[in-house]
């Protein structure tokens, strides 16, 4: 259960985050907040492993959040252009 909270948390704090950054308004709401901030962190944590070849690696790093936070605003950009 503490498992899913973090991931929840984790996930509305990476796509708070982008939108944030991101320029322009975004309009969305907690739970596509949410999706955002997990997506990016998929994204991130995929292309790392493309990119090293290794398999994911656990544990918090300031690298893999800024990497989560710079993959939901990738995420945002793909929404809105395609």
């Amino acid at each position: 259960m503490l498992n899913l909270i973090s991931i929840l948390l984790s996930g509305l704090l990476v796509g708070f985050a982008a939108q944030v950054l991101y320029p322009g308004p975004i309009d969305m709401g907690l739970g596509r907040t949410i999706l955002l901030g997990i997506g990016g962190s998929l994204v991130a944590g995929l292309a790392a492993s493309w990119r090293d070849g290794r398999p994911w690696s656990e544990g918090f790093s300031r690298a893999g959040c800024i990497a989560s936070v710079i993959g939901a605003m990738v995420l945002i950009f793909l929404g809105r252009h395609f």
